[in-house]
């Protein structure tokens, strides 16, 4: 059988979770692009504007049309054979939800600002999410707070080494950005997420865990269809400082400062 270009990915690691009950059906198929517009029927995924989605070569995609704004017209999502477009895909069949919303963001500054050298603030923000973000859930309690104090001001050693037990109970972080899980195929140390903040009860922690994908799909398109998006949205996440990512998470690891960096003064 050939060669493809997604042979060799480890899909045991943590961080391909979120994506990996899709993954698994997909290189498994005779025709991956086929498999993923069959699954698209199967589901009835469709964008922002209720058109049917549909993954096409991206030579489809018409010269001098915007990518975003081509999807938002049209409902078809130009698709490469390489890791980028791949992992894409699998997002979109993930989080169908927050893909449409995102997708609407895009467009509309599209629509408004047009395209020049500069995306514009909102729609850089919707950018880094599509491409960089991870969903970091907390349970709405003092711990969970607190462990989203400490990653904010870059206390590694208290968030990743003292909370250690939190994560899995109190706290799950959830893969999102394409780009993000593409860096990871071939995992270093200084891969950084942009984490963005889900509050949950406790009951969630307890779910299973393609119910707590719909939860965390239908929760964070509500909150980009309601909320002015922003980079100061995001808080810096070393994944592979995630207790449980990494084999060799010693007290040598979290000391290198060069990815575990102290906060700057303002």
């Amino acid at each position: 059988m050939p060669t493809q270009f997604f042979d060799g990915i480890d899909w045991s690691q943590a961080w391909f979770a979120a994506v990996r009950p899709e993954a698994g059906k997909l290189i498994a198929a005779p025709d991956w692009r086929a498999h993923l517009n069959a699954r698209a029927v199967q589901t009835a995924m469709c964008n922002h504007r209720e058109l049917a989605l549909q993954f096409i070569p991206q030579a489809q995609l018409p010269e001098g049309a915007a990518y975003e704004a081509h999807i938002s017209a049209t409902g078809k999502v130009p698709t490469r054979e390489n890791l980028h477009d791949f992992f894409n895909a699998l997002v979109w069949l993930t989080f169908p939800r927050i893909k449409r919303q995102l997708n609407a963001m895009q467009s509309a500054q599209i629509a408004t600002l047009g395209i020049g050298k500069s995306r514009g603030p909102a729609r850089d923000a919707a950018t880094i999410f599509d491409e960089n973000a991870a969903i970091l859930v907390l349970e709405e309690s003092a711990a969970g707070h607190g462990l989203l104090e400490d990653l904010r001001q870059h206390q590694w050693q208290a968030a990743f080494v003292d909370q250690a037990e939190l994560f899995g109970t109190q706290a799950e972080v959830w893969s999102f950005g394409h780009a993000l899980m593409e860096k990871l195929v071939r995992p270093y140390k200084a891969i950084t997420a942009h984490a963005w903040v889900v509050w949950a009860d406790a009951s969630f922690f307890q779910m299973e865990r393609d119910a707590r994908r719909i939860w965390l799909d239908q929760q964070v398109a509500t909150q980009l269809l309601t909320h002015n998006l922003t980079t100061a949205d995001y808080t810096p996440l070393p994944v592979l400082g995630i207790p449980g990512w990494w084999p060799q998470q010693d007290a040598q690891f979290y000391g290198d400062t060069s990815v575990f960096r102290a906060r700057r003064c303002k």
